[in-house]
């Protein structure tokens, strides 16, 4: 893949991302019961940079795309907690996913990453209460961030699997790579 090819695959993802996010801050929060919980769609292009380009290219595409949310919708609380959350989704999933594709199923990576996302929320919530009081939604939360990450899991397994762009980027990052996740779904 050529240098530009890369640039405009980060981009693009970005770009998807960032609508992604913007769209989901439109849609009144699906859950009464755990106060700003959302379904976090747009960790699917997280989950599809994770697995078709270097850490270093993904860890930029999160920034990117945090960043880009922010300025175009959110406030300095709404960048912190979507930082802390964000972070420790991609670093858990990075973790979990160096068990390899014997051990874990992307979509137990995306689990991973859901509910490592309500953690660092949960923590910075925390942290700006100066009470542990928060953590209590934490059982509700840590639910409904398993239940979405399966979906977005599921989505992101579909999509890695039927077009054939991403099993192209996937197939020429995992060249390089120590776990070859690509052959788990190739069709026979």
């Amino acid at each position: 893949m050529s240098r530009l090819q890369k640039n405009i695959y980060i981009s693009l993802l970005v770009a998807q991302g960032v609508v992604i996010g913007l769209v989901e801050n439109m849609i009144p929060y699906p859950f009464a019961f755990a106060p700003g919980a959302k379904l976090g769609l747009a960790n699917l292009i997280t989950i599809i940079a994770i697995f078709t380009m270097p850490k270093r290219d993904s860890f930029l595409l999160v920034w990117m795309r945090l960043i880009l949310t922010t300025l175009l919708g959110g406030t300095i609380s709404t960048f912190l907690y979507s930082m802390s959350g964000a972070l420790l989704s991609y670093f858990g999933m990075l973790l979990v996913k160096q068990l390899g594709p014997k051990r874990v199923s992307i979509i137990g990576i995306s689990a991973t990453g859901g509910f490592m996302h309500n953690v660092g929320q949960l923590v910075t919530a925390s942290w700006i209460a100066q009470s542990w009081a928060v953590m209590l939604y934490l059982p509700i939360l840590s639910v409904i961030g398993l239940l979405s990450g399966i979906a977005i899991g599921i989505a992101a397994n579909y999509l890695l699997i039927h077009v054939q762009t991403l099993r192209r980027f996937q197939l020429d990052y995992e060249k390089n790579s120590r776990h070859k996740w690509s052959i788990l779904y190739s069709k026979k």
